[in-house]
Order: structure tokens, then C-alpha cells, then sequence
């Protein structure tokens, strides 16, 4: 079945957004220069890391018990780079993601914490068209979303072990989906997002060519969102219940 046409709510409607993503750098690929232009508008982002990427890299000779403390650090220079401030880091097990009702709860417990009008996620479905973004843990942490999302968050009955108060939101806004709906013009701030990639410095043997690279596709990502020559793009499918 086809996604309805989108039906975000004005920018201007939006307080608190939150984005759950399974590790560090995600948003930063996905989003990051859309959650730039949020904030740059006023709007409060957070940001809910489900893992630490402890495997992620490419350096074999270093102590990989390093690595969750290292990319934490790199995440929370490169949200700095976009505005944001709040991250919580829920310690999850990189690669070994699943929707359980544990990732579940802990979801809804930053949904009802950070009580945002607006929800942010990876896409549940695999992607054939760009497999390499349908990472097992990226679906698995956008399932888990979608089942805080709705109905958990809302549900006074739904993990009354949590003392925060239920939060219904109606917003949804996944990336990578196999059909998208939406895009942001995020000409603006390309460069912030530029900069809040190459944060992630143990996780990139060329930056240059990262550059280069997500320059282009987010030109080719305009030119499919129908924008102006020589303006950036990132690509949504945004749901409303």
C-alpha cells in the first residue's frame, strides 16, 4: 500500500522534536540539515542514540573499548554543529538490535520525558533500492519507535512501571523509507551538516570524498523534490495519524 501524500504541521506549530536513530551518525546522514534549520527557526531538538557503534570503524589496532566513549563524544560535537543539545544515549548493543519490549519502554520513557510534537526515526521497511541504509539495526530501532509512537506513548496502561506522564504526539517523520512523500530544502545548512559528518572522525577513511559525495546526492535530491538549480535536498516520509 502507497504512503498518503504528506500533511506536516507548520514548522512554526512545532516546540520539541526528538529523533531515535540505532547509532551515532545516523541523524547526521539522514537529517541533519533539516534538524539545522529547525533549530535555527527556534525549535528544541533531541536526539535518542539506541547504540553506542561499537562496531563501527576502521581502525583494527585500536582498543575497541574505546569505541562506545569515543563515538558518544563524536555525536555530541557533531548535534552541536546543528544546534542540539539534549542527547540520551540508551547503551544498547551495536548489531544486535531488536524490537523488544525493553526498547520499547525506554523509548516511551524519552517520548514522555522530552514530549516532542514531531518524532523522527529510521524507516521499519528494508529498502531495495539503497540496501546499505536498511542496516538491520536501523529497522529494528524504527519498529521499536513506531510501537512507542503508537499507541505505548500515550497509553497510561503501557509500561506502568514509568512515572513519567503518558505524551500522545501524531507526527512521524521516517527516513530511508522506500517511499518518499516529503522533501526539505536544507540549502541553508548544508555546510552545518557537512560539518556534523565529518564529526565522526573514527568512522571516516576519506572525508573529502564523504564530502563531495553527500554534496551530490543531496543535489540529485532537489532535483527530485522539483527545487532550484544548485540547492540541497533531504527526502522524508511524514505520517500523520
Amino acid at each position: 500500500m502507497s504512503v498518503p501524500a504528506a500533511d506536516p504541521r507548520p514548522d512554526s506549530e512545532i516546540e520539541r522534536v526528538l529523533a531515535v536513530v540505532a547509532h551515532p551518525d545516523d541523524i547526521d546522514f539522514a537529517a541533519s540539515g533539516t534538524v539545522a534549520a529547525w533549530t535555527k527557526a527556534g525549535i528544541e531538538v533531541h536526539y535518542c542514540i539506541v547504540t553506542d557503534g561499537q562496531e563501527g570503524g576502521f581502525e583494527p589496532d585500536r582498543d575497541r573499548s574505546e569505541i562506545p566513549a569515543v563515538r558518544r563524544a563524536e555525536q555530541t560535537t557533531a548535534a552541536e554543529h546543528v544546534g542540539v543539545q539534549d542527547l540520551h544515549f540508551l547503551g544498547y548493543q551495536d548489531g544486535a538490535v531488536e524490537p523488544t519490549a525493553e526498547l520499547v519502554r525506554d523509548i516511551v520513557r524519552v517520548i514522555r520525558q522530552v514530549r516532542p510534537q514531531r518524532l523522527i526515526t529510521s524507516s521499519p521497511e528494508r529498502n531495495w533500492q539503497r540496501l546499505p541504509v536498511s542496516h538491520p539495526d536501523h529497522m529494528a530501532t524504527g519498529e521499536a519507535t513506531l510501537r512507542a509512537f503508537y499507541p505505548a506513548a500515550g497509553n497510561p496502561y503501557a509500561f506502568p512501571e514509568l512515572t513519567e506522564e503518558p505524551w500522545d504526539l501524531n507526527e512521524l517523520w521516517l527516513v530511508e523509507h522506500p517511499e518518499v512523500n516529503h522533501y526539505v530544502d536544507i540549502t541553508d545548512t548544508i555546510d552545518q551538516k557537512l560539518a556534523a559528518l565529518l564529526s565522526h572522525t573514527s568512522q571516516h577513511r576519506d572525508p573529502e570524498w564523504l564530502a563531495t559525495h553527500m554534496r551530490q546526492l543531496s543535489q540529485r535530491r532537489a532535483t527530485l523534490a522539483g527545487f532550484p538549480t544548485n540547492h540541497y535536498a533531504e527526502p522524508f516520509t511524514v505520517i500523520r495519524l
